[in-house]
Parts: C-alpha cells; sequence; structure tokens
C-alpha cells in the first residue's frame, strides 16, 4: 500500500494537460505523477522538468535516455523506476537484443562503446558515495561532447529524484509497467516488491 494515496487524473487540470506527455512515453499517466499532484506546483514543475531533460538537444537518443534511467534507477534498487524505464526504451524504439539483455551492457555486443560510456556514467553517477572518476570522464569525452553528457547528468539526476520519490512512496506500479519489467527484467529476478 503506497505511503500517500494517487489523486484521481482530474484532480488538477493543468497537471492532466501536462501529464499527456506521458501517454507517449509510458501509455499512461504514472502514479507517481497522480501522488504529486497532492500539491499542484510540484506535479507541474516535475513535468516540465521531465520534458526538458528528455528533450533530445544531440546524438543522445530517447532509447538510450531511457537505458540510462534503467542503470540508475537498477543502482539504486528501485523497482517502479526500472519498470518505467525498461518500458520506455522499448516504447521509443530500443533494439530488441538490448531490452533482452541490459543486464549485460558492459559486455554484450548489442551495445556500442559510446552506449557503455553513457551506462558506465550512469551507474558511477548513481552511487552512493558518488563513483564519477577521471576514467569516466576520459570514457565520455571520447564519444561524447559536454552538451550531451549535461543531458545524460539531467536524466541521472530526475531519475534520482524519482527514485527516492517512488521507493519512499511505495508508489502503486501500474500493470503495463509490471508486463515490461516482467518481460525484459524478470530473467533477473525482477519482482514488484513494495510496489503492489
Amino acid at each position: 500500500m503506497p505511503l500517500v494515496t494517487p489523486l484521481s487524473a482530474e484532480h488538477d487540470i493543468e497537471t492532466k494537460e501536462l501529464a499527456l506527455f506521458f501517454n507517449e512515453t509510458l501509455g499512461f499517466c504514472p502514479n507517481s505523477v497522480l501522488t504529486m499532484q497532492r500539491r499542484p506546483a510540484i506535479s507541474k514543475a516535475f513535468i516540465n522538468l521531465n520534458k526538458a531533460v528528455m528533450a533530445n538537444e544531440g546524438r543522445l537518443t530517447s532509447a538510450l535516455k531511457r537505458m540510462v534511467a534503467w542503470v540508475s534507477s537498477n543502482a539504486t534498487g528501485c523497482r517502479y523506476c526500472q519498470a518505467h524505464a525498461i518500458r520506455a526504451a522499448e516504447r521509443y524504439g530500443a533494439e530488441q537484443e538490448q531490452l533482452d539483455n541490459i543486464w549485460e551492457y558492459k559486455t554484450h555486443p548489442a551495445f556500442s562503446d559510446a552506449e557503455r560510456a553513457a551506462l558506465d556514467f550512469s551507474l558511477a553517477a548513481s552511487m552512493v558515495p558518488n563513483a564519477v572518476d577521471a576514467k569516466i570522464k576520459n570514457e565520455l569525452y571520447k564519444y561524447w561532447d559536454e552538451g550531451e553528457i549535461v543531458e545524460m547528468l539531467g536524466v541521472i539526476s530526475l531519475f534520482g529524484y524519482l527514485n527516492r520519490w517512488n521507493d519512499s512512496m511505495g508508489t502503486t506500479l501500474e500493470k503495463d509497467a509490471i508486463d515490461s519489467g516482467d518481460q525484459y527484467l524478470g530473467k533477473h529476478g525482477f519482482e514488484v516488491g513494495k510496489h503492489q
């Protein structure tokens, strides 16, 4: 049971209109946003930040951004965000082989060296204490420019907020997200856990 009950999508019309963004990314408005709207300024600011962070300004694709989000969420253990990130990666055209082997991104041939550098950065930046070091920086700069690195860290930071929000709230995971989690993460023991 969640810490705070989500409100109806009809509760705040401005949030509802902004949240149409999630119909594209996930196919539904997430329960996290429906909970945030108890303070509409938070839900609106969050959605606008999400839209800005997920905008593609460089070579970083929408699919890779969602895989960056998955690695970050996996590092922190947030099942809610893991399921959402893998679902969004699928909806944004991530290759099937990458979705099926996201756990093995470091060694699986479906991932390029540039993608590995981005995903290693996500893992290091999501650790406590933070593990971004000169080696991570050097690998990033081989493949990505500074604007793209800012985009990556925007995703990692956004999901840092979401991981804390959803794990603390015990946000109920939506059926479609559970299905994606089971499909792509199930072989490694994905479970809904507290997000029932």
